[in-house]
């Protein structure tokens, strides 16, 4: 198996990306080619690394996008990028999955354009873990679709949810559709038709609505809602986790007592602080694309990147792309699904008959 990796992709690239790859090269049975400027690239591997890593490739790439690029223009114009040289190799059944810590937008774009979606995939999902107080959950769409229709929640619901199985090990994955209110009547319009769409779905195991303040609480393994909720969702879970952190040190460091307690329970802060770190998760999935496509955190160090590769490699060869095809196929055949008016009339019609609180 061959593991594309964008050697230019992150803000500290190149060094970073090819520290994760050495360690992922280690790791994995896997062929890693890291594309982008051989000079830079081999500058940061050892001088006799294809004697060490008969694993390790590179392959030359021109030009480079960085995150201050504009996706649309950089899509279109950089064509000897690495994100593109790579995804090519993806296409052209060269390697099996791609992984970059790049611009999230010109990743997007260039794998809808490159790789196209599968079939019965109307938009690719962008899905982030998440740490709970039981087991990971994750969330998608967090940003690549900001305006979703019913049936766009129903692939996100059957992509992710083969993603919790092969990924994240969980046998039945549960479904929460992200709402302001637990009860079925609460949501706005869309996401009234989207609860009876998904609760009609017997292809997933569909819980019900999740509230914002559940996410943490480890409510269900798969969570879907648009990509403009979902950013949102994500955006203000890392800024909490930032203040939090910002405050413990301060209270730890302010008596001599307090730092005394923080010596003694430095092991359990580093647990936590392993718990909840993103580097363990190495990126988010790009869900529907017709190939294994991993988005990591610009961010990314090392670690984020060998365990980038790592979930890349565990999508390739467990092919998760195979039983999205197969479960969406079902799904549509359970629900009749042709995409016509009536097929979401129909739903809506049922939600009429739903009678609001007093």
């Amino acid at each position: 198996m061959r593991i594309v990796v964008d050697a230019m992709g992150g803000d500290f690239a190149p060094h970073e990306v090819v520290k994760g790859s050495l360690e992922a090269a280690r790791l994995y049975n896997a062929d890693i080619i890291l594309v982008g400027d051989k000079r830079l690239v081999e500058q940061e591997l050892p001088k006799d690394y294809k004697q060490q890593y008969k694993n390790i490739f590179v392959v030359h790439a021109d030009e480079t996008i960085s995150m201050e690029d504009i996706p649309s223009n950089a899509v279109r114009r950089k064509k000897k990028s690495s994100v593109h040289i790579g995804l090519k190799m993806v296409k052209n059944g060269e390697a099996s999955a791609f992984f970059s810590a790049g611009n999230t937008g010109a990743i997007m774009g260039a794998s809808k354009m490159i790789l196209r979606t599968l079939e019965g995939v109307d938009r690719p999902a962008i899905g982030a873990v998440l740490p709970t107080a039981k087991n990971p959950s994750l969330l998608l769409d967090v940003g690549a679709n900001v305006d979703c229709k019913p049936l766009h929640y129903l692939q996100f619901a059957i992509m992710g949810s083969a993603y919790a199985k092969i990924v994240m090990n969980v046998e039945k994955p549960q479904v929460g559709l992200l709402s302001i209110g637990e009860e079925e009547m609460k949501g706005n319009e869309l996401t009234k038709t989207v609860f009876h769409l998904l609760k009609s779905c017997k292809v997933i195991d569909f819980k019900g609505n999740v509230e914002g303040k559940d996410i943490y609480k480890g409510a269900a393994d798969v969570i879907v809602t648009d990509g403009f909720a979902g950013n949102i969702a994500l955006k203000a879970s890392e800024s909490a986790a930032w203040y939090i952190s910002k405050l413990l040190k301060e209270e730890l460091k302010r008596t001599v007592i307090s730092r005394i307690g923080a010596l003694i329970a430095k092991r359990a802060f580093t647990r936590i602080k392993k718990r909840s770190d993103y580097t363990e998760y190495g990126g988010a999935p790009l869900l529907g694309v017709n190939g294994v496509v991993i988005i990591g955190h610009g961010s990314s160090n090392s670690n984020a990147i060998k365990n980038g590769i790592k979930t890349a490699y565990e999508l390739a060869s467990k092919n998760v792309n195979r039983d999205i095809q197969e479960n969406i196929s079902e799904a549509y055949e359970l629900l009749k699904v042709d995409k016509s008016d009536s097929f979401w009339n129909n739903i809506k019609e049922r939600i009429r008959k739903i009678k609001p609180e007093d």
